[in-house]
Parts: C-alpha cells; structure tokens; sequence
C-alpha cells in the first residue's frame, strides 16, 4: 500500500478509517451512509493515527505506512479468529498470534518474547503443547487447539514470565566477553545520509563510532560484525536478518537525533517492548546499563531508555538496543559529536555497558568509572 499522510484522500484512507474505528480510536460513523469525509485523511485521522503509535510503540509520526499498516490491520484480530500457522515466506502478524504467545509462555512453553509474529520458536512451542495435550501435532492453532488453550488458561498471570529464562541465558554465557558475537549497526549509510545539519551527516557519525567500537571490541576477544558497508543502506529487516543468520548474542543500533526545537538535546535508549508490560528483557537491562554509562561519561542530557517495536527491535532474535547519541540540530550536541575524542568516549561507555550486562553486578564498578583498561584486564584474570 502507499504511504497514507494528512491531506490523502481515496479507498486506502477509507480502510484506514474503518480499522482505526474498530480499535476505538475513531468513533463510529452515526449512520450506514457514505460521505466524502469517509475518504478523507484530516486532522481527526492523523490525531488517532499518532494515539494508536504510541500505544504501540511505533514511530509517533501520524503518518500509515508499513509499520502501522500491518499493526493496524493485527490488532482486528483475536485469537480464534483464523487458523495460525508459520509460514516461512510471510510470517503471521496480529494481536492473535500475540495472545497465543502469552498464553503458551504461561503454560510454560517457551514461544520466545511475545511479539505478535508467528515466527519457527512459536511454532515449536505450539507442537510440544499439542504434543502434551493428545492433540494432533501439526504447529496449526485451528479451533481445537484453541478450546485447549482457553480450557488450561492459568487463573493467575501477569508478572513477566520470560524475564529468567533471558536472564539465565546471560548467566549461562558467562562474565568473560570473548568469543561473544555483536552485531554493531551504525544507521542509514550509502545514499541515505539519515539527519545532516551544517555538513554533519548521522550516517558518518554512525560509521566512525561503528569502526572505533569494533576495534575495542575486538581486542577484548569478541566477535564484532559491522551490519553494512560505508557505502550501503540495508532496509531495518535486512539488519535483523543479517544478526539473526550471524547468530548474534546482541545488537546495538546507532543513531543520532533530530528535532525542529534547536533547544532539544540529549541521549536516549530503546529497546523492544509493546507498552504494555512485554519485552525484551535482556534488551531493557542493557539499554539501562548504555543510558546511565554515556549520561555519566558525557553529560549529555537523560532522555531514559524507551520500549518500542520498530522493526529492527521487533524482528532482531538476539537482545537489541537503539541508541540516539544526541541531536545533531542542538549546536552543542552537534558539536560535539563531531569531535573524535567525544566519539571515543561515547565507544569505550558503549563497550562498558555491555561488560556490565554480562557482569550481572558481580565484581562491578560505580557507573562511568570502569575504563577500557579495566575491561582488559578483567578479561585476562578470567582466563
């Protein structure tokens, strides 16, 4: 579909309207008959349209496009109300898949995070539901598997079920960074420059902190993959695609900022999650440990760690943090940025974060004091 903004008008605006209606965020037409307005993108639409991102942790940006779209059209489902299944050259998206997640998680049945993508970890969760339930195994969620489900529905739930199995997974892997894969993803690249103010470009500020964060990474013994080449602008699935087939233990996204307010500042942290209490959880502690190591080292203005299910967050297997490291339309932030110094210092705080993630708080130092040296050495007393 096309990319539907505020002024479009025509069938594609009409659909939008008709979904917006059926999540409650438009009210429904007072009568069955069709007016001009019914195909119309206002400023009613474009309102909804942002209400709806936020709840869904997507770009607040009031304009339909993938993204939105394919939430838009998923959250008009809900379990049971089409068979489910994984399908390997367009994965199942919707608030029906999401609620077959949790409820499998609760069982006990390990379907991953809950993201609303029928993906192969779901579809092997379902089977050993089947499996234990005498059920006809065939990784299909039809009726029947669906009377099963709401039958064995714990009467208790909420907490965050996920949250040790991640956390043991991090235990598992040990203290020591070497010989742990990152995926280090420096944003936009070849013809898409991404924010340029005064001949200061994100994609090069990206680029370099990508190339000064490999080298440090590498001589602590890790496997780091830069996601693009200097003169490549892969789509946000190709990176997680490309995270995924590496196997990756994280990623970590950089960015740099923008707003029209030449007063906005500061750096900020995301990580996947819905909003509504699902998430990454590894993702969440390592976007906390990078927030608080470059807000010690820099100075740089808090602006938290956030959940959100942009693509590259959603469809990233493996922990994954996006990082916007100021706002190149602040004169100071811009700045700054540009300095090599400040671009190591923003590394060395990057490499420290993920050190700490793998720590898990044993023999850990304040924040902002641990230095490259220090990741070095405990390397070597942990051989």
């Amino acid at each position: 579909m096309r990319v539907l903004r505020r002024g479009d008008v025509g069938a594609d605006v009409a659909e939008i309207r008709s979904l917006l209606t059926a999540v409650n965020m438009l009210p429904p037409a007072s009568d069955s008959t069709h007016t001009p307005g019914d195909q119309q993108f206002d400023a009613v639409v474009e309102e909804a349209v942002r209400t709806f991102q936020q709840h869904r942790g997507l770009m607040t940006d009031g304009v339909v496009g993938p993204a939105t779209y394919r939430a838009l059209r998923g959250a008009s489902f809900h379990l049971g109300s089409r068979p489910l299944a994984y399908m390997m050259s367009a994965q199942v998206h919707g608030d029906d898949v999401f609620t077959l997640q949790e409820r499998l998680t609760e069982l006990g049945y390990d379907a991953g995070r809950p993201d609303g993508v029928f993906g192969p970890r779901t579809e092997a969760a379902l089977r050993n539901f089947q499996r234990d339930y005498g059920l006809v195994i065939d990784g299909i969620c039809g009726p029947g598997t669906v009377r099963a489900l709401r039958q064995l529905s714990p009467r208790a739930s909420g907490g965050r079920p996920v949250l040790l199995r991640e956390q043991e997974e991090v235990r598992k892997a040990g203290p020591r960074l070497r010989g742990k894969r990152i995926v280090i993803d420096p944003g936009h690249g070849g013809e898409d420059p991404g924010i340029e103010v005064h001949g200061v470009r994100e994609a090069d500020i990206a680029w370099d902190l990508a190339r000064r964060l490999e080298g440090r990474m590498a001589a602590t013994g890790m496997d780091a993959l830069i996601s693009r080449g200097p003169d490549q602008t892969p789509s946000e699935a190709d990176r997680a695609a490309f995270a995924n087939e590496a196997s990756a233990d994280m990623l970590l996204s950089l960015h740099c900022d923008y707003n029209t307010s030449p007063r906005a500042q500061g750096v900020a942290s995301f990580h996947f999650g819905t909003g509504n209490g699902t998430t990454s959880t590894v993702g969440e502690l390592l976007a906390g440990f990078i927030q608080r190591e470059l807000v010690a080292r820099t100075g740089l203005l808090d602006c938290r760690t956030h959940p959100r299910t942009w693509e590259l967050l959603r469809l990233t297997r493996c922990p994954a943090v996006r990082v916007e490291i100021g706002y190149l339309s602040n004169q100071e932030n811009r700045s700054r940025m540009a300095d090599p110094h400040f671009r190591d210092v923003v590394a060395e705080g990057l490499l420290v974060a993920v050190k700490r993630l793998y720590l898990l708080g044993e023999n850990d130092q304040p924040t902002g004091t641990f230095t490259f040296a220090d990741v070095l050495r405990h390397e070597l007393t942990k051989q």
